[in-house]
């Protein structure tokens, strides 16, 4: 096991070689497996990390594939097995729920990036100047200072000279924080941009290897975008757990699927993976089949020749050779084919949302100034720009949460259904998962809950479940099944694909491109919103951008546009 030294954890920064003394950078897992209460997660799980791997863990909700990465990084064992790698290397891993300090600034925090330089730079000026005073020439005590002061001179001066404070603005920036952001208190940032923080610090730290859990929850497109170029083009080697399609995609040259309790290693980004795990599966069900023949054939000839004497030795054969027989399984597939369906919506007016000249200040904070739109009834909109520039501002207004300058209209007859970053805390968590779907009308008689829940991964003894012990994600999953049962022409999601993965994704995002009523989406999901929105609203620098094309026409509009700003 790689020892917790060599780890960059949040609130650890550990002394390390420099990346550039490590001359072959590879990782293994050797044959770990993981058991608890009985039941064996996975077994015998056995793959190499080679520099320049940049690797998407893939696999079903509860397959395995955080614990895996919670080993590769040191901060959970296995039940059996080992990971060994360089005893130089870094390992940084960013999980999904985090842990950070209170009480210093976004500058401070993210400098302790830097931590493990200057402890070293300071050892070796408290050193130099007990060379300096000291007389004790002879002495052992005097060899030693001298032995470290080699060691640590020999570290500290390997590595190029950096301007940390320019590196880590650079950083920060890329992802999001303005310049006014810096000297702010990490305790007045969401859970999102604290997460963005500790991403800083392992990006600043440069590390051998990159372990990330969801990372893109929370980011906008910009970011995002920051991240995957840095991903491709600045990291060696990376594994990532996430459920954006196209971030998988753009970063990733190599796919380990997660699968009852095994794993297949792809040398193939996510979308060619889905080709040939298809494939594998094709082959997989025709040696399962010919199998189930083989035994059914000899089966058939133990019950029919059984106890007929002249046929004992071949019976007692066939027996042996089918107790021996290592059955064929078939890999898990989401047998799910529930294509959940909306009500008919009742018909709204022409225009279900007016906005005219809208203003929303929180002291002398502006986010938006006399901002204009027009949202007409069947409409599937997006908005989009960077945190902070006013996107759930604006939901906020049209549900009347917030006191606004300016006019807002909604609509004749508009029936709002409105899922918020927060909704799902607003569930009732003495239900159960049952009863909380129970208790809505389903106008599809067809729809059974269990099925539908089903859909959504909740099975079994999961439907029994309080709401109060849901994680995180199992609630949301909850939230958006009982949002989209509901009755509405006008529907707002505010980041409703955070916790999801992909194949619920699909699954919703099939429910709303059927959906007959107006769509209204805040989201980063640039995968989600494709053939999804097909108008762009861009806020950004206190102004609210109208643009008549789908996600990937404004990305291309906008990646055109900072060219020529580059060239001019």
């Amino acid at each position: 096991m790689l020892a917790p030294a060599g780890i960059v954890f949040f609130y650890q920064i550990p002394l390390s070689l420099p990346l550039n003394l490590i001359s072959h950078l590879v990782f293994n897992v050797n044959n770990i497996s993981v058991s608890f209460g009985g039941t064996t997660l996975f077994s015998d799980v056995t793959f190499s990390i080679n520099e320049n791997d940049k690797i998407a863990l893939m696999g079903k909700n509860g397959a395995g594939k955080s614990t895996i990465l919670k080993i590769i990084a040191g901060a959970t064992k296995p039940t059996s097995g080992s990971v060994t790698g360089p005893k130089e290397a870094v390992i940084a891993y960013l999980p999904q729920h985090l842990l950070t300090e209170d009480n210093v600034t976004v500058f401070e925090e993210t400098s302790k990036a830097f931590q493990e330089m200057h402890q070293m730079q300071k050892e070796l000026d408290e050193l130099n100047e007990q060379l300096n005073i000291r007389t004790d020439y002879d002495s052992d005590d005097y060899m030693k200072v001298i032995e470290r002061v080699s060691e640590l001179s020999e570290q500290f001066y390997s590595v190029e000279e950096v301007n940390y404070d320019a590196e880590v603005e650079k950083v920060l920036k890329g992802l999001g924080f303005e310049r006014e952001d810096f000297n702010r208190q990490t305790s007045e940032f969401s859970g999102g941009w604290r997460m963005r923080i500790e991403l800083a610090k392992i990006l600043l730290k440069k590390p051998d290897l990159i372990l990330l859990d969801e990372p893109t929850n929370h980011m906008d497109i910009e970011s995002i975008q920051w991240l995957e170029d840095f991903l491709m083009n600045s990291a060696k080697a990376v594994m990532v757990i996430s459920h954006d399609r196209t971030f998988v995609d753009n970063i990733t040259n190599r796919t380990i699927e997660v699968t009852m309790g095994r794993i297949y290693d792809y040398k193939a980004k996510y979308s060619h993976y889905l080709q040939l795990r298809a494939d594998r599966r094709v082959h997989q069900l025709k040696a399962y089949e010919e199998q189930q023949r083989f035994i059914a054939d000899n089966q058939e000839f133990i019950d029919r020749f059984r106890g007929t004497y002249s046929k004992t030795l071949q019976v007692q054969s066939r027996v042996k050779m089918l107790e021996k027989l290592e059955v064929i399984e078939i890999d898990e597939v989401d047998t799910s084919a529930l294509r959940l369906k909306f009500p008919p919506s009742p018909r709204s007016g022409q225009y279900p949302v007016i906005v005219e000249e809208l203003t929303k200040a929180y002291g002398d904070h502006v986010v938006f100034e006399k901002a204009s739109l027009v949202i007409e009834r069947g409409e599937k909109v997006a908005f989009v720009g960077r945190n902070g520039e006013g996107k759930s501002t604006m939901i906020k207004a049209f549900m009347n949460e917030i006191d606004y300058e300016g006019t807002l209209k909604v609509g004749h007859n508009a029936k709002i259904g409105y899922f918020a970053q927060n909704q799902a805390s607003l569930l009732d968590e003495n239900l159960t998962v049952f009863e909380t779907i129970d208790q809505i009308q389903l106008s599809d008689g067809s729809v059974k809950i269990k099925d539908l829940l089903g859909a959504f991964m909740f099975s079994g003894d999961d439907t029994t479940k309080k709401v109060k012990v849901l994680s995180g994600g199992e609630k949301t999953r909850l939230a958006m099944i009982k949002l989209l049962l509901e009755p509405v022409n006008v529907l707002i999601l505010d980041e409703p694909t955070n916790h999801l993965d992909m194949k619920t994704k699909d699954i919703i995002k099939e429910a709303l491109q059927d959906f007959d009523g107006t769509l209204i989406l805040v989201s980063h999901d640039r995968d989600f919103l494709d053939g999804l929105a097909h108008k762009v609203f861009e806020f950004g620098n206190k102004r609210v951008r109208e643009h008549f094309e789908d996600i990937k026409g404004f990305l291309a509009y906008k990646k055109m546009n900072s060219l020529k700003e580059i060239d001019n």
